[in-house]
């Protein structure tokens, strides 16, 4: 098999599991995808092919319902936070020693894994969102810009804001979008999002369509509750096996 053709497997394979999952469960496929992707290319490659796909399926779930200008309204400090983050730490992607990025991809995913399993939650007034928006955003952004995840510290806040079941979707929308809408400008602005790259991005679209059709028949089958916990143990052992590999490449 030529390069071409195992390059355009991993991508297609990758964004149909990927797809399938977020199908399944509604979440997962940045994650997912990121870190599948990371075992076989460099992580600034890897985040630029990730943009397209997660971009255009987060859409539908950014404007269903009614309140999309109150909720981007309420946490306009939190994009804000993850503009300015993302762009502030881009450079450990993009850096020509992506042993760091890919290491703390792995701890990222793997923390990400362990909150999923243990399902610990806080809660947040409306009083203290002014002051936790904005921090939550900045740390969300610098993750993203370091590592191209972007679910951590980001959904767990959201699920602490006491927001009805559908503002909490809307809201995880509207930061799947624009969480890698400033992962790409970023990546664009370091010459990481160039021609070839983005026309990859936006063919590994139709698998991760794909994959999200079958995800959504299974669902009717499965139990989510029963994947999304083999998901997140998935998770936990993709990035040890990140972390590990970028300590024995560090000390190699």
């Amino acid at each position: 098999m030529s390069d071409i053709a195992l390059f355009i497997t991993v991508v297609t394979v990758t964004f149909l599991l990927a797809g399938l999952v977020k199908g399944v469960i509604g979440m997962g496929l940045p994650t997912l995808a990121m870190g599948l992707l990371s075992v076989a290319m460099p992580p600034a490659e890897a985040a630029a092919i990730l943009v397209v796909p997660t971009v255009i399926t987060n859409i539908w779930q950014m404007v269903a319902g009614p309140t999309l200008l109150a909720l981007v309204r309420r946490f306009t400090l939190m994009i804000i936070g993850v503009v300015v983050g993302t762009f502030a730490t881009i450079g450990l992607l993009t850096g020509t020693t992506t042993s760091i990025a890919t290491g703390a991809l792995g701890a990222v995913l793997a923390a990400y894994g362990v909150h999923g399993l243990v399902g610990a939650r806080f809660e947040v007034t409306r009083e203290s969102e002014r002051w936790f928006s904005p921090i939550i955003g900045l740390i969300t952004g610098m993750l993203s810009g370091a590592t191209g995840v972007f679910v951590v510290p980001a959904v767990p806040y959201l699920n602490s804001v006491r927001l009805e079941k559908e503002e909490l979707i809307q809201s995880i929308g509207i930061s799947a979008f624009v969480c890698p809408l400033a992962l790409g400008l970023a990546l664009a602005v370091n010459g990481q999002f160039q021609a070839t790259i983005a026309g990859t991005s936006f063919l590994a679209l139709l698998p991760a369509l794909a994959g999200m059709y079958v995800g959504q028949h299974l669902r009717m089958r499965l139990q989510p509750a029963v994947f999304r916990r083999w998901f997140f143990y998935g998770l936990i052992a993709l990035g040890g096996y990140m972390v590990l590999r970028s300590v024995r490449h560090a000390y190699a």
